[in-house]
């Protein structure tokens, strides 16, 4: 097993990203989190074999709606979870009302 950190900038929020994350996730049988970030990036979370972890990052990239600017992974140390959940963030600090 393996373990990734994920950050994720463009227009992921406000647009279903999580749960589309979740969803690839779940079908994978990747478990870790997915939470808003308040700079508005997306942080993932995510323990599977390594050629899942490939394929689950290619994946997210095919989210509807979202656009996807950069994307920075890096290898943590093993996290074990018991599902792939959504973590309720704070979300984009904006002064846009």
């Amino acid at each position: 097993m393996k373990s990734i950190e994920i950050f994720i900038s463009g227009r992921v929020q406000r647009v279903g990203y999580r749960a589309c994350v979740r969803r690839i996730a779940t079908d994978l049988h990747v478990t870790g989190t997915v939470i808003n970030l308040p700079d508005g990036r997306v942080q993932i979370h995510a323990t599977a074999e390594p050629i899942i972890l490939e394929k689950f990052v290619s994946m997210i990239y095919g989210c509807p709606r979202a656009v996807i600017r950069d994307i920075k992974i890096s290898e943590i140390p093993c996290m074990m979870f018991n599902n792939f959940s959504i973590i309720k963030g704070e979300g984009r600090l904006s002064t846009e009302l």
